[in-house]
C-alpha cells in the first residue's frame, strides 16, 4: 500500500466556522451546543450577535487571535465558509443569507470559496434554497442520519424518510453545487437490511458526498440514561465495524471514494473546510460554543445562546476559554487528525516517532510507511486512537 494514495491536496486559505444553536428538538443522543424553541426574539438577537463578532474580529485582524507575539499581517483569503449547528435553516432564510453575505463584506472571502450551510430535510424548501444560494451558498449539507422510518423514531429526528431525496433535488434544481448527506449508524433497533438500504438511498439521491458516524452514548444526554435505566439498548461496536465496512464496500462500487475515516466523496468533492480540521490549518469560529485555532491558539466561545448575545452585544469578547499549543502538542494533533484522512500524513509534520513502535504497526499490518508519509491501512482505521498512542515518543 503507499501511504499517499489518494491524497486530496492542501486546504485552501483559512477557514471560517458560524455556529447556529437552534433546532426545533434536541435528538436524544446529541451533545452538541443546541437550544430548543428559542423565541424570535432570542434568534433575532442571535443573528445581531453573530454579525457584530464577525465585524469585531475581522477589523481587529488576526493579531487578535493568534498566539501572542506571533508576527502577522492582514487576513490570509479564506477559502472555505462552514454554517453549522445546531439546524442553521431554523433560521429565517434572509437572516442566514444576511450572515453569508455579511462574512464576505469583512473578510476576505475567495471568490471562488466553497460556503456549506447544515440543514435538516424537512427545512429545504426553494425559497430558502433561492435565497442562500444568492447569498453565495455552494454546498449544503443535509442531516439525513436513516432512510428506516423506526431508525428516524430512535435517533428523535422528524422527518419521514424521503424528505432527504426531495431536499437532495431541491438542492440541485436550485443550483446548489455540491450536496452532502450526513448518516448515523449502529442504532440498537437498525438491521443489516435497514443500513445497506439507507447507503442505496442515499447514492440514489445523487449526492457527491456522504459523511457516516456511529451512533455514540455521550455523557448527559436522553440516551445515555435511557441506556443507564435499561430502556435503551447501547450500540454494539462489532455491529458498528460491520456496518462501516458494508460502506465502504457499497459507496466505493457507486463511485464515492473514502477520503477520510468516516467521509466519502466523488472526485473533487471532498469538503474543503473539514480538510482544514484534519490537515492542521486556521479557521475562525464565530457563534455560541464555536472553536476556532489560529497558528497554535485554540479558543472557544460562551455556550449559552443568551449569554453570548449579550456579552457580545454589549461590546465585549464572547471568548470562554483559550489554550496555547507547544510544538509537541501541535505536531501529536497534527498526527491525530491527519492519520483519520485515508492519504495519511506527512511524517515531516509529525516527527519524532517512536520508530520501533511504527515498525511494529506496519508489521502488523495497521500502518502504512512510505518513508514520506503516514497512513492507517483498513485494518488499522478502527484502532487509529490506539495507533496514535503509540506512535507518540
Amino acid at each position: 500500500m503507499q501511504a499517499s494514495s489518494g491524497d486530496p491536496g492542501p486546504p485552501t486559505g483559512a477557514g471560517l466556522y458560524v455556529h447556529v444553536p437552534f433546532c426545533r428538538s434536541r435528538c436524544p443522543y446529541c451533545d452538541f451546543n443546541v437550544l430548543a424553541g428559542a423565541g424570535r426574539a432570542l434568534r433575532a438577537r442571535y443573528v445581531a450577535a453573530v454579525r457584530a463578532e464577525l465585524a469585531r474580529v475581522a477589523a481587529a485582524g488576526p493579531a487578535s487571535v493568534a498566539p501572542p507575539g506571533t508576527r502577522t499581517g492582514g487576513w490570509p483569503v479564506f477559502g472555505s465558509v462552514f454554517v453549522g449547528g445546531g439546524t442553521p435553516t431554523e433560521l429565517a432564510a434572509g437572516d442566514l443569507a444576511g450572515i453569508l453575505r455579511h462574512a464576505r463584506a469583512v473578510l476576505p472571502v475567495a471568490p471562488d470559496a466553497e460556503v456549506t450551510v447544515e440543514a435538516n430535510p424537512e427545512d429545504v424548501d426553494a425559497e430558502t434554497l433561492a435565497a442562500l444560494v444568492d447569498a453565495g451558498l455552494t454546498r449544503l449539507s443535509v442531516g439525513a442520519q436513516s432512510f428506516a422510518p423506526h431508525v428516524l423514531d430512535f435517533l428523535g429526528r422528524g422527518h419521514a424518510p424521503h424528505r432527504a431525496p426531495a431536499a437532495v433535488a431541491a438542492a440541485r434544481a436550485a443550483g446548489v453545487a455540491r450536496v452532502s448527506v450526513d448518516l448515523i449508524y449502529g442504532a440498537p433497533c437498525e438491521t443489516d437490511a435497514d443500513w445497506t438500504a439507507t447507503l442505496d438511498a442515499a447514492v440514489g439521491a445523487g449526492v457527491d458526498h456522504l459523511s457516516a458516524y456511529a451512533l455514540t452514548v455521550e455523557a448527559n444526554t436522553p440516551y445515555a440514561a435511557a441506556i443507564a435505566r435499561g430502556a435503551a439498548g447501547a450500540p454494539d461496536e462489532d455491529v458498528q465495524a460491520a456496518r462501516m465496512a458494508v460502506a465502504d464496500e457499497r459507496l466505493g462500487a457507486a463511485g464515492l471514494r473514502r477520503y477520510e475515516i468516516s467521509n466519502w466523496a466523488r472526485p473533487g468533492a471532498q469538503s474543503r473546510h473539514n480538510l482544514l480540521y484534519w490537515r492542521g490549518g486556521d479557521w475562525l469560529g464565530v457563534g455560541a460554543g464555536a472553536h476556532g485555532h489560529w497558528a497554535g491558539r485554540r479558543w472557544w466561545n460562551l455556550r449559552p445562546t443568551a449569554r453570548y448575545a449579550d456579552t457580545v452585544l454589549a461590546g465585549w469578547a464572547a471568548t470562554a476559554g483559550q489554550e496555547l499549543l507547544d510544538g509537541a502538542a501541535r505536531r501529536t494533533e497534527r498526527l491525530m487528525m491527519g492519520l483519520r484522512l485515508v492519504a495519511g500524513v506527512p511524517r515531516a509534520a509529525v516527527e519524532p516517532l517512536d520508530e520501533a513502535a511504527a515498525d511494529r504497526l506496519v508489521a502488523a499490518g495497521l500502518l502504512a510507511d512510505d518513508g514520506g508519509r503516514l497512513a492507517l491501512t483498513p485494518a488499522g482505521r478502527p484502532l487509529a486512537g490506539a495507533v496514535v498512542l503509540r506512535l507518540l515518543p
